[in-house]
């Protein structure tokens, strides 16, 4: 056994977990607080619906006979349950982890969070610099779809842009081209801030391995980072969405906070609309 591992706290972890949980109002996370909730906080499985782990998984967390939660599981349930830098480390601690050194890019500001709940008619998300989505609002989900998840690059719009074809169906094709070289010249850009950082690395590695059209992109040594774009969503349910793309950047760069809204003389807005209403009863 590795000297530098540490013992898991289950106890200590579950009381952490559910103390936590109750605090964290609906609302704070963009869903209805309903009549029927026994409790102001979030249920399990909407905490693990945020976190994008199964439910089962979860409660065994919060009844302390789960197996030792991973270091990005552990990310995912600060980020959905709001933890402040202090709790954060405090989480890892009792999971039987190191904290995070330094600033995590996983941890969102709390400014980025606060802006988030502020934006409940308008989809709006929070990236890392390397395109991991680390916390959405309820409108976001409703548009995009989930995917806050928890493995290794499966919420990176890079990633999933390349690696998922699913992805691309929700863009006109027309317009594959121009998004992939924006994908590309973005993430350019933050692994030359992040020189060797290896998490960079790996991402692009694993993009280089996985798509001949990123490696050819890759290859243009484009730069560009994204700070505002039109966008086209084909949404199935209310159909073709246009949207301006707007990009507000942390003051320290490795986080941004992305919102979509109606360009002018549009009917986006009533599209918005109807989508809060479908995409609320969908994840309740």
């Amino acid at each position: 056994m590795d000297d530098d591992r540490m013992m898991i706290n289950r106890r200590e972890l579950a009381d952490f977990l559910r103390r936590c949980r109750d605090r964290v109002r609906p609302q704070d996370v963009g869903l209805p607080a309903g009549p029927r909730r026994r409790a102001p906080g979030l249920r399990r499985e909407e905490i693990a619906q945020l976190a994008g782990m199964s439910a089962d998984y979860y409660v065994r967390l919060e009844q302390a006979r789960s197996p030792q939660p991973s270091p990005q599981m552990l990310a995912a349930l600060a980020r959905a349950l709001r933890l402040s830098g202090d709790e954060r480390d405090h989480l890892y601690l009792l999971a039987g982890q190191r904290p995070p050194a330094g600033r995590s890019t996983d941890h969102v500001a709390p400014a980025l969070l606060h802006l988030l709940d502020q934006l409940a008619t308008t989809p709006a998300q929070v990236l890392s610099d390397l395109g991991d989505v680390l916390a959405q609002n309820a409108a976001a989900r409703a548009l995009l779809g989930g995917v806050c998840e928890v493995s290794e690059h499966g919420r990176n719009v890079v990633w999933r842009w390349f690696a998922d074809p699913a992805v691309r169906a929700a863009y006109p094709e027309e317009e594959h081209a121009y998004y992939s070289r924006l994908h590309v010249a973005d993430l350019r850009a933050a692994t030359a801030r992040r020189a060797g950082d290896p998490a960079a690395v790996r991402l692009v590695e694993r993009l280089r391995g996985a798509s001949e059209e990123f490696a050819a992109l890759w290859e243009l040594h484009e730069v560009a980072v994204r700070r505002h774009s039109r966008v086209r969503v084909l949404h199935s349910v209310v159909g073709p969405v246009d949207l301006d793309c707007q990009v507000l950047l942390a003051p320290e760069g490795d986080q941004r906070l992305v919102f979509f809204t109606p360009p002018p003389g549009s009917d986006t807005a009533d599209r918005l609309a109807l989508l809060k209403v479908v995409g609320t009863e969908q994840f309740a």
